[in-house]
């Protein structure tokens, strides 16, 4: 899939692979400013296609009664952009859904959390044809088809192999349109590390601690220090990487964190809700990369301990019924 140089580019299609709470959302919100936006959906297939996306969002409640929902990618058929919104633990289907959705000039966005996932869509549709965006929101999925929007929103994309066809710059535009407060980000990696701030402790103390919200965190005695600490190993393996993260990120992540009041982690809700949780991109890829480079990360490598104990402890029980 080869381009000529400087060639623009820009989307008229987009399927939405992974139609949980962050597909439903952004791909809900293009699709209200009159994108052509198809959902591969499995399990809400039936209830979307029924009632629709409705979404209850602080920027503004929206409802769409017709979507172009499908069960197959095949009945998809190849779009100008894919956006990858499903959990990483669902990658490794990837190689049977991405094909049929690819024209030569498709490009694919992942808004997923953690690293190595613009690594594995780059094996099956070029690195030039991968980008990745950070999303900045709360939301939570109640019921098939049904979203809770309570904070935030801005979305920040980045190219993983950066050249001058603007297609970061046209996503941002269209992001924009559809009332998605979206940006330009800083190098992907560096933007995915940040992210990592906030994710490494909140999503995996969540689990660790037995599945528990973030102001239970906050409030419990030692905890803030080691969310601390954790943070602290973060920013310096990435600054010991190259990469530009100030230990500013560590007062700026938790203080915003507080007025969410009782907000539920992607990680503690797949946790409580007995489905896998993304334990390779958010907590080993990074602990592996530091190491790989010599650099000592022993909270996080303790953290991901616990979080697997809490895993295994979880699923014996399930069993044991």
């Amino acid at each position: 899939m080869g381009f000529a140089a400087a060639v623009s580019w820009t989307f008229e299609s987009v399927a939405v692979v992974g139609s949980g709470a962050i597909g439903l959302y952004y791909g809900g919100r293009l699709a209200q400013s009159g994108a052509d936006v198809r959902f591969l959906l499995r399990s809400d297939f039936d209830a979307v296609s029924r009632d629709g996306i409705r979404c209850e969002s602080v920027h503004g409640d929206f409802h769409l009664p017709q979507v172009r929902g499908f069960r197959m990618p095949e009945e998809i058929g190849p779009v100008d952009l894919v956006i990858v919104s499903w959990k990483a633990t669902s990658n490794a289907q990837l190689t049977e859904v991405l094909p049929p959705l690819l024209h030569e000039n498709t490009q694919v966005l992942t808004l997923q959390n953690g690293l190595g996932n613009c690594e594995t869509i780059a094996e099956i549709a070029g690195a030039d044809h991968v980008l990745g965006a950070l999303c900045f929101v709360c939301l939570n999925r109640l019921s098939p088809g049904f979203v809770s929007h309570t904070a935030g929103g801005r979305i920040s994309v980045g190219e993983f192999m950066p050249d001058d066809r603007g297609r970061s710059a046209e996503i941002v535009r269209r992001f924009k349109a559809a009332s998605i407060p979206a940006e330009l980000g800083e190098p992907l990696e560096e933007a995915q590390w940040k992210k990592l701030v906030w994710n490494v402790p909140f999503n995996g103390l969540a689990v660790a601690e037995g599945g528990v919200t973030t102001d239970v965190l906050l409030q419990t005695p030692g905890i803030e220090d080691e969310i601390r600490v954790l943070m602290g190993e973060v920013t310096g393996t990435a600054r010991a990487l190259g990469l530009d993260l100030s230990d500013d990120l560590i007062d700026f992540n938790i203080e915003r964190t507080r007025p969410m009041g009782p907000y539920r982690p992607s990680s503690m809700i797949d946790f409580v809700e007995g489905r896998e949780v993304e334990v390779g991109p958010i907590w080993e890829e990074p602990l592996r990369r530091g190491q790989a480079a010599g650099i000592a990360m022993p909270h996080l490598e303790r953290l991901l301990t616990r979080i697997r104990k809490k895993i295994v402890e979880r699923d014996s029980a399930v069993s044991a019924r």
